[in-house]
């Protein structure tokens, strides 16, 4: 069993690992039986990191419903995210809550026996400003990655770094995203990529971490923030997105010096930017899904299917370099506009899920009474009313239908669909393409019932009731993308 560790760094992090579960929700294959989701991150109140680990759950509890074997057609939730190994998807950092750097630091204990300030304090007060030294620490390092340095050493340390390494295997991967423009990010990174390399050998595992294939994503700028107008200098955000450019130049150049552990390496950014409300962090801080983070996610199912990567020593042997493109210069992204090995990776996973949350959200309610799929199988109000369909799956749909809404409305939007409920025109949904005509007197809901009708006879019944139910829509679905998209 091969497992992928994704560590996902600050914000960035999060909100790619949203993305990572969306398409393997959707059945996007990657060359990995589980993936193990792993955050570091200082601000614990995180609404990017809330809405992820609830949306992991979810997928979890799916997923452990339904059957996983080589008989079933079904590729929903197809891939394991194993949330026992780091059951809180964290890395612990300590003392970070309700202090400044410069009690982290020991500042005001930089004294000699005479209470005099040592040559340690004045080393510190060198290096780091008044305004740093102030700084707090409970939501993040406020782009300051000098500051993230120092404290993000520590989670080497912890039982949850001792029980990750424990648990990697000799064909296990790593993958690392973090953003190159803030504070957590920046630092966070090449911090992770020494400690695995040079990982202490008298840790379990140690010898599969040190020599294990690791790939890393760095986002670099791909929106802005509002400036801060407040007047209260002591509440003024440190957030400035003037910044933000002059921070990646200088990660960059350190990168070209010093970042060589890494089997390979993605970049990725934008230069087409929304402002989005200046917000430090904690639970305010929910940005909307954009298409970087959708496109950083397909950088690990890249990665995942990479071969003749090396390592020898803690070494990593001919790194590769890759980048993300797209066709044309647009505003506004469809399918037409992504190369055709991205299409192939995400299209028809996409549009299969897309319908089934469609049809689950707009029309199974009027069916489920007078349709044979649903009664030969049971699937009744008990059923639509279970916790499985109206708290499991339910909250994972709209979820994903919310995660395409704000894509379609960032900038760079990414439409892929047009989401609005359809009844009587319900295949017309991928932007620029015309849905083909089947020879059929039934049309929209109509012909999907059809379709479930006519799979539910070869379904295997020697299953859970939502293992039936998710075949069978997944079943359905194929073949109508199949007929309708010629996909």
């Amino acid at each position: 069993m091969s497992k992928l560790y994704v560590f996902g760094i600050g914000g960035t992090g999060s909100r790619v690992l949203k993305s990572l579960t969306m398409l393997l929700a959707a059945g996007v294959k990657i060359n990995a039986d589980e993936i193990v989701p792993v955050v570091i991150d200082p601000d614990y109140a995180a609404a990017d990191y809330t809405r992820m680990v609830k949306l992991m759950q979810d997928y979890s509890k799916v997923y452990n419903r339904i059957d996983h074997n080589n008989y079933n057609k079904n590729a929903f939730f197809g891939t394991k995210i194993n949330l026992e190994i780091i059951p809180s998807v964290r890395m612990p950092l300590h003392n970070t809550e309700n202090a400044n750097f410069q009690t982290y630091i020991g500042l005001p204990l930089m004294t000699d026996e005479n209470g005099r300030h040592n040559a340690n304090y004045a080393l510190a007060t060198m290096l780091f400003s008044e305004k740093n030294l102030k700084t707090t620490m409970e939501v993040g390092f406020k782009g300051n990655p000098n500051i993230g340095s120092v404290v993000l050493n520590q989670f080497a340390l912890s039982d949850e770094f001792k029980n990750f390494a424990a648990s990697v295997g000799q064909d296990d991967r790593i993958f690392i995203i973090s953003s190159i423009f803030g504070g957590t990010g920046a630092s966070g990174f090449p911090l992770l990529l020494k400690n695995l390399r040079s990982i202490d050998d008298t840790y379990s595992g140690c010898e599969n971490v040190k020599n294990a294939i690791i790939g890393a994503i760095s986002v670099l700028p791909y929106f802005d923030v509002a400036p801060d107008n407040n007047p209260d200098e002591a509440k003024h955000s440190e957030i400035d997105s003037a910044t933000f450019i002059s921070k990646t130049k200088a990660a960059l150049s350190y990168y070209e010096r010093n970042m060589t552990e890494a089997n390979a390496l993605y970049y990725i950014g934008d230069n087409i930017n929304k402002q989005y409300k200046n917000s430090e962090g904690g639970t305010t801080q929910q940005n909307d899904a954009h298409f970087v983070e959708l496109a950083a996610a397909l950088a690990i199912v890249d990665f995942a299917g990479l071969t003749g990567l090396s390592t020898s020593n803690g070494k990593a042997q001919n790194t590769i370099y890759k980048e993300f493109g797209i066709k044309e210069e647009a505003k506004e992204i469809a399918f037409a506009d992504l190369d055709s090995t991205t299409n192939l990776n995400i299209k028809k996973a996409l549009t299969t899920f897309t319908l089934f949350c469609k049809y689950l959200q707009e029309q199974i309610w009027d069916s489920y009474k007078n349709q044979p799929w649903a009664k030969d199988h049971k699937f009744d109000e008990n059923f639509l009313k279970s916790p499985f369909f109206q708290s499991e799956l339910k909250d994972l749909i709209t979820s994903y239908l919310q995660w395409l809404k704000e894509m379609s409305t960032n900038v760079r939007a990414f439409k892929p669909y047009d989401l609005r409920e359809k009844k009587k025109n319900v295949f017309s949904l991928i932007t620029g393409e015309i849905p083909a005509k089947v020879v059929t007197l039934k049309q929209d809901y109509a012909l999907f019932d059809d379709y479930l009708n006519t799979k539910q006879g070869k379904i295997k019944t020697d299953s859970t009731t939502e293992q039936i139910f998710v075949e069978l829509f997944y079943n359905a679905i194929d073949e109508l993308v199949k007929s309708k998209f010629r996909m």
